[in-house]
């Protein structure tokens, strides 16, 4: 087969991204460091260095210190050259952050939405992002892009929500529409617990892993499938809904999409662990307290574990079954109550009713998983834009 050279344009490009992605991820180097780690040489070190701080992708960020001989200068990624907005909205409140092009959060703010009618969804969803930019100091239009977070899954084919009854005003029939010409930057809207899983593959136990499913427990059920390397949703968007499954255990749910509930959340659902446990004695307000309440207590507590990780391990094999994958993240409040106790139950539990072995691993996404992944998912797509330097020059803006 023919095969096209690579142009000096195109080489530049790619060493480019190269030291772009090692000063992301490493941290501020120099101009020796960068060269060693990328193979380049000092003369061509510096003139990428010099390239990229005159597009305004880095800037000098002081020098090193504590070593023989003068100092080096120190270089780093310019955050402030584009900012990204995620969103994790729920039935009541919707929680907002900016991030600059290096992932710092420079902005937060939280509208609570308790109660809300199905009309004014892009109001509040403006005044979400409104309030996280204003914390920032800057203003909507230095936004490169946003990404919301929500229950269920939007419909590729129709664009109307699925899976998601319990979420009012977000089942207009052109609601999408609605939302990217108020925003009027670009806009994506993903399954919340698809977002979790993208920080955990972007920032968590799973950036070195192609294959892997997160299964999120909180008042529902949910699960996040990655198949090398890229999220599963279906066709109609709705891959992932585990909560629907059909399980032994629980009587057989009809109408599932009428009743938004299924087998697996009448087994493992957040109303379903706190009657389990309550039927040993522990008295608590939420499933997240009841499973807390449960590591405590000797005996009663025991048992409830016990049987909620034998209701998770019956859900989790059968999606093994089907999926195979090499890891599993146990995430969402419920579980993650139950702490590494309840993971080694888990464990356990599947190796007895499944034929794979995967991997099972608690989160490392501890605060606003779903946040997380919004603002990572966001910055994946803007970083390529604005690190391809074989294109078009990037825009600058002021301060």
């Amino acid at each position: 087969m023919a095969t096209t050279p690579g142009t000096p344009r195109l080489l530049r490009a790619m060493n480019d991204r190269a030291a772009l992605d090692l000063l992301l991820s490493q941290g501020p180097l120099s101009r020796t460091t960068l060269g060693n780690l990328t193979g380049l040489s000092k003369p061509t070190a510096s003139q990428l260095l010099a390239r990229l701080e005159a597009a305004g992708l880095v800037r000098a960020s002081g020098t090193s210190a504590g070593r023989p001989g003068p100092n080096a200068q120190l270089y780093e990624i310019n955050g402030g050259i584009a900012y990204v907005a995620g969103l994790d909205v729920t039935p009541t409140r919707i929680r907002s952050a900016v991030a600059d092009l290096t992932g710092k959060v420079v902005g937060s703010y939280e509208l609570p939405t308790p109660g809300r009618s199905a009309k004014g969804t892009v109001e509040r969803v403006l005044k979400a992002i409104d309030g996280a930019v204003g914390e920032a100091g800057l203003t909507r239009e230095r936004l490169r892009r946003v990404a919301i977070g929500t229950p269920g899954g939007f419909d590729p084919t129709t664009g109307r929500l699925r899976y998601a009854t319990h979420l009012p005003g977000w089942h207009a029939p052109h609601l999408l529409d609605e939302l990217a010409a108020a925003i009027a930057v670009p806009l994506e809207v993903e399954n919340d617990v698809n977002l979790a899983a993208v920080a955990e593959q972007q920032i968590g136990h799973a950036r070195d892993t192609g294959n892997f499913v997160l299964l999120w427990g909180e008042e529902g059920i949910g699960a996040a499938v990655v198949i090398n390397g890229r999220l599963h949703r279906g066709a109609t968007g709705g891959a992932g809904e585990v909560a629907f499954l059909p399980l032994p255990g629980t009587p057989l749910v009809r109408n599932v999409g009428r009743n938004n509930a299924g087998g697996f959340q009448e087994l493992a659902g957040g109303e379903p662990v706190l009657e389990l446990a309550r039927s040993h004695g522990l008295k608590a307000r939420t499933a997240e307290a009841a499973i807390a309440a449960a590591l405590q207590s000797e005996g009663a507590g025991d048992a409830v574990l016990a049987e909620f990780a034998h209701r998770l391990a019956v859900g989790l094999a059968a999606i093994v079954a089907v999926v195979d994958p090499e890891l599993i993240v146990l995430a969402g409040g419920v579980i993650t109550a139950g702490g590494e106790r309840l993971r080694g139950l888990v464990q356990d539990e599947l190796a007895d009713l499944a034929v794979p072995r995967p991997r099972l691993l608690l989160t490392a996404i501890h605060i606003d998983p779903v946040l997380s992944g919004a603002l990572q998912s966001a910055l994946s797509v803007t970083r390529d834009e604005v690190f391809d330097t074989a294109g078009p020059p990037i825009p600058q803006e002021p301060g």
